[in-house]
């Protein structure tokens, strides 16, 4: 389903509003003479709104723990009532107030909401994996298949928002303007004052199509979610009603540990990935000069993970998660040190963006086919506490995000020291230096620590069939205690 991971993962690059886009992206402003926003105040609104994402994660999941049960489920009210005010809030952070003042505050609001909103949405939309069957098998069928529509619906949004605001130029910035510039911003502030009134116009009504129609989208995914989607109560065992603090049950979980052993391998690949991802357009455009390339070299990255997705199913199937885990992480490796080693080549850069693709995809499907493992090791562990599933999620989700923002903040910091030059048609030969070890030596060294780190998870497949059978005997006991006690108060009645 498109409608949450696809804007979830879409974060980091290209459906995020203009003030909150990595690094130093323009934002256009409805003021006289079209100045833009500041750089300081769109890391400022960043940074805000991932301290308030951290916030609501964690708090989602637990208000979903807690949740009666309704004719649509548990977890589906919140998908259904979220959808329509996430889509408002998702446009008004692409629109451009006519103010000349209060449009930090502006972006800064609208953005908190629209993460709220998503976060209503994603949190209960991943733990549909535990509502809907019992069985590992058909959990994990059914998340490659999520994990293959989400990719496909970043592709998807990706081309949309590329194809419609990449029809209107805007020109690159000779480096001679830069020199002397000790201050970015300055020569943007220049910039604007010399741009051409009506292009800024083209541009802010770009990406208000752009939003609408993914905005649209977002609805359709909704709706066909909400529509072929049932949960059942029985195979997620949720009939205590015993309260549960929040505490409590962040105590319980954070305590588990398969749980924070998966987290700490995965929080290490998924930081590798992100960086790749979050700068290898602009690696391709200065450190290898294809400008106008980049879009289709990053749409190549997306489509080879949407294709192989399917393909690291059949591998977990067949060889098991962990032994999937190592082969798709590690793969990237010698793709990643060529591209940063030989000289730019076109074919080369393509087959590097298919391999990372294929790492990718891997590192999308496991962590989320591997979680509904974990909960299962909890449940037989803490057989008489229920209702956790969702703080489970909500907290992977929030270190998911939280290893965006690091990404994030690596990114911009590390470019800043280098002398990055926003919209320069050139940048400074530190700066692709520090593009080549942003997308080829960290992310090396930090899948090698992931993988390191993954050794200590303690679930492979052989306790992975114990598990499964040690939770079926659990079921058989509590139904047969269930048949008993039905009989008996039948009898007394």
């Amino acid at each position: 389903m498109a409608g949450g991971g696809g804007a979830e993962r879409a974060r980091p690059g290209g459906l995020l509003p203009p003030a909150c886009r990595q690094p130093r992206r323009r934002v256009s402003s409805g003021t006289a003479g079209g100045t833009g926003l500041d750089p300081f105040y769109a890391s400022i609104i960043l940074f805000v709104g991932r301290a308030w994402d951290a916030i609501t994660d964690p708090m989602v999941g637990f208000f979903i723990s807690k949740t009666s049960w309704t004719r649509f489920g548990r977890l589906m009210p919140w998908i259904i009532f979220s959808t329509p005010f996430a889509v408002i809030s998702y446009f008004l952070i692409w629109f451009v107030p006519d103010i000349s003042r209060g449009q930090v505050m502006w972006y800064l609001v609208f953005y908190c909401i629209f993460q709220t909103l998503v976060t209503c949405f994603h949190v209960p939309y991943s733990a549909l994996t535990m509502f809907i069957s019992r069985e590992q098998s058909e959990r994990d069928s059914a998340t490659a298949y999520r994990m293959t529509v989400e990719v496909l619906g970043t592709v998807l949004g990706t081309a949309i928002q590329g194809q419609i605001v990449g029809n209107v130029v805007t020109p690159c910035i000779e480096s001679p303007l830069f020199i002397g510039k000790t201050n970015s911003s300055v020569a943007m502030e220049e910039l604007n004052m010399t741009h051409d009134t009506g292009s800024l116009t083209d541009t802010r009504n770009a990406y208000m199509i752009a939003a609408g129609v993914i905005g649209g989208l977002y609805i359709l995914c909704a709706v066909i979610l909400s529509v072929g989607v049932r949960e059942k109560r029985e195979s997620s065992e949720l009939r205590s009603d015993e309260p549960v603090s929040f505490f409590q049950g962040l105590k319980l979980v954070m305590n588990h540990g398969a749980y924070i052993k998966l987290i700490a391998g995965f929080l290490f690949t998924s930081l590798a990935f992100m960086l790749l991802e979050g700068n290898f357009a602009l690696f391709c455009t200065y450190t290898l000069g294809f400008r106008n390339e980049f879009q289709n070299i990053l749409l190549a990255i997306m489509l080879s993970a949407t294709l192989t997705i399917p393909l690291w199913q059949w591998f977990l199937t067949r060889f098991g998660k962990k032994t999937a885990v190592y082969v798709g992480m590690s793969s990237a490796i010698p793709f990643l040190i060529m591209v940063a080693v030989l000289d730019s080549n076109l074919i080369i850069t393509y087959i590097v963006a298919v391999a990372a693709g294929i790492s990718v995809a891997a590192a999308f499907l496991l962590p989320w086919s591997m979680l509904p493992d974990v909960i299962d090791d909890f449940k037989l562990q803490h057989p008489n506490s229920h209702g956790h599933e969702a703080i489970f999620f909500s907290f992977y989700v929030f270190f998911t995000k939280f290893t965006s923002g690091v990404s994030l903040g690596i990114s911009t910091l590390s470019l800043d020291f280098a002398g990055y030059q926003t919209r320069g048609c050139s940048q400074p030969s530190e700066v692709n230096f520090t593009l080549k070890m942003l997308v080829s030596a960290v992310p090396v060294a930090l899948i090698l620590l992931g993988l390191l780190l993954f050794k200590l998870y303690p679930i492979d497949e052989e306790k992975r069939r114990k598990n499964k059978k040690a939770l079926q005997d659990l079921r058989e006991e509590s139904n047969s205690s269930s048949e008993s006690d039905n009989t008996e108060l039948a009898s007394i009645v």
